[in-house]
Formats: C-alpha cells, structure tokens, sequence
C-alpha cells in the first residue's frame, strides 16, 4: 500500500475497497511500532523510491501517519510538502523498518 505514497495521481474519486482499507490499517499499526522501535534511534522517519520523478521522497513519521489516515478517510492523499534539506542518513525504507522490527521483537 505504501506504493501509493508515491503515486498522488491516482484516481482521487475512487474509494478504498475493503482490502485496500485493510492494508492501510495495517500500515498505521506497523508504523506506530516502526516509529516507537526507530525514533529514539535517530531515524525521522521513511524514504520512498519514486518512480516516477526517480527521486527519492522523505516523510516524517507524522507526515506519513497524517497521509496513511487520509488514504484511509478520503480514499486519496494530497500532495505535501517535503521536509527542507532532509539528512538522508535519519531515513530508512519500509523494508528495512519492517526488518528491524521483526528482528527486534524476535529477541524479546
């Protein structure tokens, strides 16, 4: 689902079917445990490969929170501004996230 944190020309008229719902929801859930696990780590949040423009964007965990909870109300998200001057070394993907989490909480 994250694909379409990249994507802001999709169809915008077009509502979430329940899978696609689902998915966000479970996005929101992994992203308060990627945040809680990473934040105090230094990691500000995700870096997504865009396809489209071929330039990687940055979204702080609560621009990415506020996006995914739009998705999720509104079927769509609007374009936002991107943070100004990111340190790409304080951003991670969502692969490397999801590895971290699950490497963590496999030793608890």
């Amino acid at each position: 689902m994250l694909d379409a944190l990249h994507d802001v020309t999709a169809p915008e008229d077009l509502p979430l079917d329940e899978d696609e719902r689902d998915e966000v929801v479970a996005d929101l859930g992994d992203l308060a445990v990627f945040q809680a696990l990473l934040a105090p780590r230094g990691i500000r949040g995700v870096v997504v490969d865009c396809e489209d423009c071929e330039e990687q964007h940055f979204h702080d965990w609560d621009l990415l929170r506020a996006s995914l909870q739009q998705l999720l109300e509104e079927g769509h998200m609007r374009p936002h501004e991107p943070p100004f001057d990111p340190d790409p070394a304080s951003y991670v993907t969502w692969e490397y996230c999801r590895g971290f989490a699950d490497a963590t909480l496999a030793e608890q």
